[in-house]
């Protein structure tokens, strides 16, 4: 069973969110007034931007659309660097120097010969499409660790969040990174050096979604599998779902035994969805909220591969694991993750990022990860 700790943080959190879904539900927010949307929430603290590799990583914030809010935060590990070119390393009081002094317009600046170039992971962070943040402390960390473990480029998409922007802003920002990375590996259209030196997305790119950012994440697979060639140079050929934010009008066993569990609980979940969707397109069989509801193409089949990770006491966790199951029915490699003794959003809350499962979690991920990366030549190995 989850800890006291745990358990009590649980309370406060839900109360607090529940609070604010609440609030927003009986006073929405005037969209035409913020024509741009909103990708983060002042009351969540952030983590400021660190170009100069201190940690092992660089990270740097761009503005993919100056019409809208959306933006990515990159994580540059700094084993995309040429030996001669890594930073020595440096006492624990430099590197606190150093992440007071960078501003985003210093640090590392590619040099332009023989850079090695790396897999790309598309990052969807979590947070019931209306809190969290691709610069959130948790998020951060999490991108961070994922970045080192698999020795590949992160790119956390700051989607718009709702009430806000609702369905399918979200959905649509996540396709739009996605096609602007595609212009990235071209020196002739690419305006982000970091990524024009080192990312290679013609080669590879993986998508990771956390939480409602996993429905995200199938969302933009579903997409690229329908689009085909109209992406290239950008391939998919993976994608991760942690815990998925998936509904459906059947309940569930995990449902009916867990509604009113930790963090993200029934009724919090559905409020989130009444926040996200428009209102009368609301519906627990929605494509956004059902990834096996009827008529949703594409087929199943053309599926990338597709890792689910599951939480024991996660409400959403059997939705998670039918996925997997149908995916598997049709041949698409689709293992699953199942994590005892664990909640919704256990390997990325900022209060349990260091705990045992979350560092297993990371670990076993990337150890899938690396079965589609032949890291010497970045070749598929299916």
């Amino acid at each position: 069973m989850p800890s006291i700790t745990v358990k009590l943080y649980s309370v406060f959190f839900k109360m607090r969110l529940k609070n604010r879904l609440q609030g927003w539900i009986q006073t929405p927010p005037d969209e035409s007034s913020n024509q741009e949307g909103v990708r983060t929430r002042p009351e969540e603290p952030v983590s400021a931007s660190n170009p100069s590799f201190t940690d092992g990583i660089a990270t740097k914030d761009i503005r993919v659309d100056p019409s809208t809010a959306l933006s990515v935060r990159i994580f540059l590990p700094e084993s995309a660097l040429l030996p001669s070119e890594r930073p020595q390393p440096k006492s624990k009081a430099e590197e606190s120097s150093l992440k007071s002094e960078n501003n985003g317009d210093q640090g590392y600046t590619p040099s332009g010969q023989n850079c090695r170039k790396l897999p790309i992971m598309l990052q969807f962070h979590g947070g019931g499409w209306v809190s969290g943040s691709n610069d959130s402390v948790a998020n951060d960390s999490f991108c961070q660790r994922i970045a080192k473990l698999c020795d590949a480029i992160v790119v956390a998409v700051g989607y718009r969040l709702a009430p806000e922007s609702k369905y399918p802003a979200a959905f649509e920002d996540g396709l739009k990174v996605l096609n602007w990375l595609g212009k990235q590996s071209n020196n002739s259209t690419g305006d982000e050096p970091w990524l024009v030196a080192h990312a290679d997305p013609s080669r590879l790119c993986v998508l990771l979604g956390v939480s409602c950012g996993a429905n995200i994440a199938d969302y933009v697979a579903r997409r690229t599998v329908e689009l085909g060639k109209e992406l290239d140079p950008v391939k998919v050929v993976a994608q991760i779902l942690m815990y998925p934010f998936f509904l459906a009008n059947e309940p569930t066993q995990s449902e009916i035994r867990l509604a009113n569990t930790y963090f993200y609980d029934k009724a919090i979940c559905l409020l989130a969805w009444q926040l996200f969707l428009p209102k009368n397109e609301f519906s627990l069989e929605h494509p956004a909220a059902n990834p096996l509801a009827p008529n949703r193409g594409p087929p199943l089949k053309l599926m990338p591969p597709t890792l689910t990770v599951v939480a024991e006491h996660d409400w959403m966790r059997d939705q998670g694991v039918a996925y997997s199951e149908e995916l598997r029915k049709v041949n698409v490699p689709a293992p699953l993750l199942d994590y005892k003794d664990t909640v919704h959003e256990f390997a990325t809350l900022e209060m349990l990022l260091k705990t045992p499962q979350a560092e297993a979690c990371a670990e076993d991920i990337c150890i899938w990860v690396k079965k589609y990366i032949s890291l010497g030549c970045h070749e598929f190995s299916y």
